[in-house]
């Protein structure tokens, strides 16, 4: 009994701990009620420790507590014991060893938000909207979302069986992929004809801002005084760091309010601004987007869109509009818990909504095949529904030869028509009536 008083508490601390951060979703009544609940926790755990048929590991049942506690919020609250903990830094950071697919949770099931471009998921034929029913031969029903990245990820060379579902397959298929170090590059750019650049960020890490900058500045070298506009493909990017959408946003804006975040605590409401320091001219700019585009991605379609400085094109995004944040505990371990909502700037919050672009070009379909809709945020169970919205929501070649595979990708050259089309328009004369 001396264990489980001191259990007591600890648990005891942790509660007022936590609830002083805010991450305590429903206040209890009064002090008697708090520690009859405690008091009823700590009963359950002394009776497994002392009776269930086998030996159990204390920390384990503790970890276990703490995952169904986050379960009962929404989908992107999370604990991460130590060894996830540290594969998120490395995430961030662009390179571990894996499959390279995005992932998410859908009814239960493991769901592919996107796969990564030359990745080995990528390369074996995994597709967005694909539903991973197992991993080797453990089903991944009802699996914790960070427990099945873990299972993914493992030493370049070793091979992984997942069984996958898809809407156009009669049954389920196994799919046998090697691991491989997976290294993200965030930032790829391209001239697609003369004075036309492309640049596609894959996701938000630590260094996406400046890499960026970096690669614009090429762009517009190569083209001399020619640079007529700019492509910017944000298509299956499943976000990331805020700080680099704020930094990403902040390249193409001299001024004005970025994104803003509101929550229960006061160091979750925070305002990021434009500074004028480093802006890019003021050419042209097409964004596209589509229901991979989700987070960090949304923040900097959004703030382009709202300060009328880019046309928005391709489908609907996500509408992951909610703000995780990563708080270290003692034992190297850490819980992502969703802390504000992030809001555009006229105030628009596209959680369970998404962004709608300007122009909506679906991508084209040949042969026959099904167009399979996307999933978004509003089909996650749990999901943070919408709040009513501050303001009513908005209705070495030849330079000059584009690529066949550029010439596929219908979207892409929309947006390209749609830059050309900019460009004639802003060369015109103006004429007084």
């Amino acid at each position: 009994m001396e264990f489980v008083k001191r259990l007591l508490l600890l648990v005891v601390a942790l509660l007022l701990a936590f609830t002083a951060v805010g991450t305590i979703g429903v206040a209890i009544a009064n002090e008697e009620t708090e520690y009859q609940a405690l008091e009823l926790f700590t009963d359950v755990l002394s009776i497994v420790r002392k009776s269930y048929v086998e030996g159990t590991d204390t920390t384990e049942l503790i970890y276990g507590a703490i995952r169904g506690m986050l379960v009962t919020l929404d989908p992107h609250s999370s604990f991460l014991s130590p060894e996830m903990y540290q594969d998120m830094k490395d995430d961030t950071h662009g390179e571990f060893g894996g499959l390279g697919i995005e992932i998410t949770l859908r009814d239960g099931l493991l769901m592919v938000v996107s796969p990564i471009e030359d990745t080995p998921a990528f390369n074996a034929g995994i597709e967005a909207g694909d539903k991973i029913i197992k991993i080797d031969d453990r089903s991944t029903k009802d699996m914790e979302l960070m427990e099945a990245v873990r299972l993914l990820r493992g030493p370049k060379g070793e091979s992984i069986r997942i069984t996958i579902l898809r809407k156009e397959l009669p049954e389920p298929k196994e799919f046998v992929i090697i691991r491989d170090i997976i290294k993200l590059l965030s930032v790829k750019s391209r001239m697609l004809t003369d004075g036309y650049g492309y640049v596609r960020l894959s996701q938000f890490q630590a260094r996406t801002g400046s890499e960026l900058k970096t690669h614009l500045h090429a762009l517009r070298a190569e083209a001399a005084e020619q640079f007529k506009g700019l492509v910017l493909d944000l298509r299956n990017n499943p976000g990331g760091l805020l700080d680099q959408a704020v930094s990403v946003s902040d390249l193409f804006l001299a001024e004005g309010l970025i994104v803003y975040t509101e929550g229960r605590e006061e160091g979750s409401r925070l305002r990021f601004q434009a500074q004028q320091a480093g802006t890019e001219p003021d050419y042209p700019l097409v964004v596209l987007i589509n229901g991979g585009s989700a987070s960090a991605a949304e923040i900097v379609a959004g703030a382009l869109h709202d300060h009328e400085r880019a046309v928005i094109l391709g489908e609907q995004s996500f509408g992951k509009g909610s703000v995780q944040s990563i708080i270290p505990l003692g034992d190297r371990s850490a819980l992502r818990l969703t802390t504000a909502r992030y809001y555009t700037p006229s105030g628009i919050s596209i959680q369970a909504r998404g962004i709608t672009p300007d122009i909506v070009v679906p991508p084209l379909v040949l042969n026959g095949q099904d167009d399979v809709r996307q999933m978004r945020e509003k089909d996650l169970q749990n999901h943070f529904k919408p709040l009513e919205n501050k303001q009513p929501l908005p209705k070495e070649v030849d330079k000059n030869a584009i690529s066949d595979e550029d010439r596929s990708d219908y979207q892409l050259m929309r947006a390209l028509d749609l830059l050309k089309g900019l460009e004639i328009l802003n060369r015109r004369p103006s004429s007084a009536a």
